[in-house]
């Protein structure tokens, strides 16, 4: 196991006093192994912009703009996200979903309990690192 140190010290990542976050339940239940990448982007993209509640007032023109994606796919990704329980939407609004459902259970790539905690934040770089195959 790598040992943990300070890399680029002077631009260390402090969390911020806004309402985001990334709910490790992502990763460890399951969620972000059945999503393609276009929809994760657009799912890190409403998480980031939505407010306290999980909603998002941003237009599809502005999330196509940010995420560089045409509206066709834009719609597409927001069908896979819808299907798989991540987002809901009526629009013009976008409702990022908590993770918890109790009547489903996801499978877990690996033997790890499928839990750290409940609604415990984790990193971008620890979803990204665990979605590239490696552990937590």
């Amino acid at each position: 196991m790598a040992t943990k140190r300070i890399l680029c010290r002077e631009r260390v990542r402090r969390v911020p006093r806004q309402f985001s976050w990334v709910d490790h339940r992502l990763v460890c239940d399951g969620h972000i192994s059945r999503c393609s990448h276009e929809a994760l982007a657009l799912y890190l993209f409403l998480i980031t912009v939505s407010d306290a509640d999980g909603l998002s007032y941003y237009s599809d023109a502005a999330a196509c703009r940010f995420l560089n994606m045409d509206p066709d796919m834009l719609a597409a990704v927001r069908v896979e996200l819808r299907k798989a329980g991540l987002i809901a939407y009526a629009h013009p609004l976008y409702r990022v979903l908590s993770l918890d459902n109790p009547g489903t259970v996801l499978p877990v790539r690996s033997g790890r309990s499928p839990r750290r905690g409940l609604g415990e934040a984790i990193s971008i770089g620890e979803i990204l690192h665990q979605a590239a195959g490696g552990e937590l």
